[in-house]
């Protein structure tokens, strides 16, 4: 089980994350056993990206100081073979977003693209409505356009919705599931991006785990029904009792 490898292998997992999502994030993390630090002063982001077991760029909040240490900690992890998952958060919703995803994608090496139906249409250059950072409405054939995403930048990409896709360019595979609920938990996707860089952290097989990890993240959503209030806190507990082993 991937939550249950993250809980047995403590990766440190430097994320250069919005300020939204970051302290869910760093509680997600915490609650399989990762250790997260969040990092993104330019000053230390390439030494810290260097001793760290995996990288998540998340372009959330964007402004061009976290801009410039996204690039550095990137290319910091590339020289030292650290894998980087992108997430292009609302990458639709605005030029200057479309421009910095472009940017990140030829400048660095990226192992995972997490994204969202409407982003990876944007990042596809496929027409669709984005609303904001969130997915939006159209029409598209997901499995063929994360594939292409993936053959152009030689990686996973993985696409979550009502129903996920992952493909490296030549496998897809579906995960059904989960509870509609979770879109009404702000950082739901942010805290999906970094378990998928935690799993990258100790994966040989990183499809499959990445596959696994899927899987598990919409059984957590699904026990963790309640009211929204309480929903977040089940969802915290959820995760801690799968990344330990207990039902």
């Amino acid at each position: 089980m991937s939550l249950q490898a993250i809980y047995n292998k403590q990766p440190l997992v430097h994320c250069i994350t919005n300020y939204v999502v970051a302290n869910f994030t760093a509680n997600g993390l915490l609650a399989v056993g990762a250790s997260p630090v969040m990092a993104d002063a330019i000053e230390e982001v390439g030494e810290m990206a260097a001793q760290a077991n995996a990288l998540l760029l998340n372009m959330g909040t964007l402004n061009e100081r976290t801009i410039e240490s996204m690039k550095k900690a990137g290319l910091s992890a590339n020289m030292h073979n650290t894998p980087v998952v992108f997430d292009p958060v609302g990458v639709g919703a605005t030029k200057f977003r479309a421009e910095t995803a472009q940017q990140l994608l030829d400048l660095l090496k990226i192992n995972v693209i997490r994204c969202n139906i409407g982003e990876m249409a944007a990042l596809a250059g496929v027409n669709w409505a984005s609303k904001g950072v969130d997915s939006g409405k159209g029409d598209i054939d997901v499995a063929v356009t994360a594939k292409k995403l993936a053959n152009n930048y030689q990686c996973i990409v993985i696409v979550t919705g009502e129903q996920d896709v992952i493909t490296d360019g030549i496998r897809v595979e579906f995960v059904e599931g989960g509870h509609e609920k979770v879109t009404k938990m702000t950082g739901s996707g942010c805290l999906l991006s970094a378990f998928c860089a935690a799993v990258l952290a100790n994966s040989k097989e990183p499809f499959d785990d990445l596959l696994t990890l899927l899987n598990e993240y919409k059984q957590v959503s699904a026990n963790s029904v309640a009211t929204i209030g309480n929903f977040h806190t089940n969802f915290l507990n959820q995760l801690e009792n799968l990344a330990e082993g207990r039902k």
